[in-house]
């Protein structure tokens, strides 16, 4: 595995990171222009950047220990170098001249497991660009150009969602984002209570999912309803005449919708949790995107004492379950939901947060 003295031959120019995300409330909603409530991870991807000596651009994962390398006439193979190359077109695109580079990255945001470690590499990577080049790019633009970026190098059609919360979120507070006018603003966690999150062990394919598929649903359900999109439909009545599947993927979306705004006017903690219940239920029938080891783990969680809620995070098929606790029950509660869980064979749930003190001592950067 290669070092970054080595990589470089001596220190980057530019060194800019970037969090994963936590989605609280409003799963699915943000291609349908509507509303969703992220927070930020304690985990980040790093990204490292110096000119290339060679006319050559090579970028290095050392969570992969892979290295790509390709002429500024060609392009990255799929992968995660798709994901650095569309953020430096893109710049391009925008006037800003690009050159050759070497492009390190590292990161402690778990690959697959719904915490848009993409958005964060995406993000990350246009961060240490403006760093190095020295262009203008505001955070809201920098989340539209990170999108763009996932949607037309690494061609999986994508909202806002994950990009906004990179630039944009914090871990204290929740990101109210509105898809449509990109209104941002800041929230309070509810009163006295933290959030944990756990890994299910299934590793989600967002490319290779069913991802893009519910996006057709729900464009051809805004159709049939003659809205621009389901964040225009604010009584769930609207949608009960759709021909199945179409009534369940936008019942999901327009009670989803209600849901981040009712938690948006500050309810209680318990209240909240039975809005993130309220969400997994949805999920798992209406947009049939949870699988049973999600549900099972969401179950164990909301069993434990001090645990409100709990439901998927993410685009589902896999990945991780939040859960809103009793402040300084999160870990206790994380752990018996997981001795349970992984009593079956070959499973290997973990806690991903809060981050055990063992993974904070070691620093598992990948």
């Amino acid at each position: 595995m290669l070092t970054t003295d080595s990589f470089f031959g001596g220190a980057p120019e530019a060194n800019a990171s970037a969090p994963g995300r936590v989605n609280l409330l409003g799963e699915h909603t943000d291609y349908n222009d509507g509303f969703m409530l992220p927070v930020a991870t304690p985990q980040r991807t790093t990204v490292a950047l110096a000119r290339s000596g060679d006319g050559h651009f090579h970028f290095y994962s050392s969570t992969l220990d892979a290295h790509v390398t390709f002429a500024p006439d060609s392009s990255a193979p799929q992968g995660f170098g798709s994901y650095i190359e569309g953020c430096i077109r893109l710049v391009e695109a925008e006037g800003v001249q690009v050159p050759p580079l070497r492009v390190w990255v590292s990161t402690d945001v778990p690959v697959g497991s719904g915490l848009s470690s993409s958005a964060a590499l995406e993000v990350a990577t246009l961060r240490a660009l403006r760093q190095l080049l020295a262009f203008e790019l505001d955070d809201v633009k920098l989340a539209r150009i990170a999108q763009r970026a996932e949607i037309e190098y690494a061609r999986v059609n994508c909202g806002i969602m994950d990009q906004m919360a990179s630039s944009l979120a914090d871990e204290g507070h929740m990101l109210f984002i509105d898809a449509r006018s990109l209104e941002h603003r800041l929230a309070p966690l509810p009163a006295d209570a933290e959030i944990i999150v756990v890994d299910s062990g299934v590793a989600r394919k967002l490319a290779g999912s069913k991802y893009n598929e519910r996006r057709a649903e729900c464009e051809e359900a805004s159709r049939k309803l003659g809205v621009q999109a389901l964040r225009d439909v604010t009584d769930p009545q609207r949608v009960e005449g759709l021909p199945e599947p179409l009534r369940r993927r936008a019942r999901h979306v327009v009670t989803e919708d209600l849901r981040v705004l009712e938690a948006l006017e500050g309810v209680s903690a318990e209240r909240f949790g039975q809005l993130m219940n309220a969400s997994h239920t949805s999920l798992r029938d209406d947009y049939e995107v949870s699988i049973p080891e999600l549900d099972e783990l969401c179950e164990l969680l909301r069993a434990q004492d001090g645990v409100y809620g709990a439901r998927l995070t993410g685009a589902g098929f896999g990945g991780a379950c939040v859960a809103l606790c009793r402040a300084g029950s999160a870990a206790r509660a994380a752990e018996a939901a997981l001795a349970q869980y992984n009593k079956k064979d070959g499973r290997q749930g973990r806690i991903l947060i809060p981050v055990p003190a063992e993974r904070k001592e070691n620093n598992e950067s990948v």
